[in-house]
């Protein structure tokens, strides 16, 4: 009898990734390999709540969503990510699964967590969000082949996994031309720090739309900081006693551009009137504001249904008569103007 995945993977002398996803029934596995991997479990009578059998059925028949609050002030309800748990939610449910969300401590990853999940079976696959440049939770569940999807891109993996994303490189182009239009050629970008690859798609975008329009990107107006109210305030004043400052500057988050309206305000700038100010990801913060500040607004709700249905479709219990498959979508953000710029 093999008592774990280990010893089934020992005895095809085969990696515990690739028995993993034969299990699972992952299309990057061949059919002949698949085959033996659940030929030797029915052979070897391998534990039934971790055989191919439960894997394809759903053993637990819930969904983890691997949530990290980042540090700072946020504390009310991450603006972000409920409405987005919403759809996420109702589209499960349709399914019969539950939503749980794993909470981990501000700014912590939660790559220890992320391993008891997939190594207790306590979900049938996890969503991760707050994706990194280099993501080593990515690396670690494609190497386990244990099935997630992620809301956002990142360069690890091998691409085999459902992601839904915000087009965040275009959201900064499009802040860029409008500010342009406007008049203005000094214009700032604040990001967040901590490898976050939304942030490097909007300055790619930003620095794209700047070269376009003959206006050097000057790095002085360019600062990265945690992705906070905190962090929005702390890098803002740097970047406005520059030798030439800006006349306008793009936040990459709602809550680094709070902070830094306030760091403004202290500085007798004020937002709306002696600069201008765009916010890449909307919120209700945003709207609430004085000036409300303009923003590129996500479909948030819809969002979270989507991707469901993106992890459902790569899962061969829920993938319906077309088979699995795996879907990568990358979703507009929408323009709504305020007074801010």
């Amino acid at each position: 009898m093999a008592s774990s995945i280990h010893d089934l993977a020992r005895h095809l002398n085969i990696s515990i990734g690739t028995v993993s996803r034969a299990l699972n029934g992952r299309v990057d596995v061949n059919a002949d390999t698949r085959q033996r991997v659940l030929d030797a479990a029915a052979k070897l009578n391998y534990s039934p709540n971790q055989s191919g059998r439960s894997l394809r059925r759903g053993a637990t028949h819930s969904i983890a969503f691997m949530l990290q609050p980042h540090p700072g002030d946020q504390q009310y309800g991450e603006p972000f990510f409920i409405p987005f748990l919403t759809g996420l939610q109702a589209k499960l449910a349709e399914s019969g699964l539950d939503l749980i969300v794993v909470m981990g401590a501000p700014g912590d990853y939660q790559q220890e967590r992320l391993r008891r999940v997939v190594e207790t079976r306590r979900a049938d696959a996890v969503m991760l969000a707050w994706t990194r440049r280099e993501d080593e939770r990515i690396d670690y569940l494609t190497r386990v082949g244990f099935p997630f999807a992620t809301l956002g891109r990142s360069r690890s993996g091998d691409k085999s996994y459902p992601s839904l994303d915000l087009d965040f490189e275009k959201a900064g182009t499009e802040a860029v031309d409008r500010l342009v239009a406007r008049g203005h050629r000094r214009i700032a970008a604040i990001r967040p720090s901590l490898n976050l690859n939304f942030g490097y798609l909007f300055l790619a975008g930003y620095r794209k739309a700047l070269r376009r329009h003959g206006i050097e990107v000057d790095p002085r107006l360019i600062a990265e900081g945690f992705i906070n109210e905190a962090g929005g305030y702390e890098v803002t004043p740097g970047v406005m006693r520059s030798k030439n400052p800006p006349t306008a500057i793009i936040f990459n988050n709602d809550a680094m551009a709070l902070g830094g309206c306030k760091a403004l305000a202290e500085m007798g700038i004020k937002p709306g009137h002696d600069i201008a100010v765009i916010v890449i990801v909307d919120t209700p913060l945003c709207r609430y504001f004085s000036p409300a500040l303009t923003a590129f607004r996500p479909p948030l709700e819809p969002m979270g249904r989507r991707l469901a249905e993106m992890l459902l479709a790569s899962i061969p219990a829920f993938a319906g008569p077309e088979g699995t498959r795996i879907i990568r979508e990358v979703w507009p953000l929408e323009l709504i103007a305020r007074d801010s710029d």
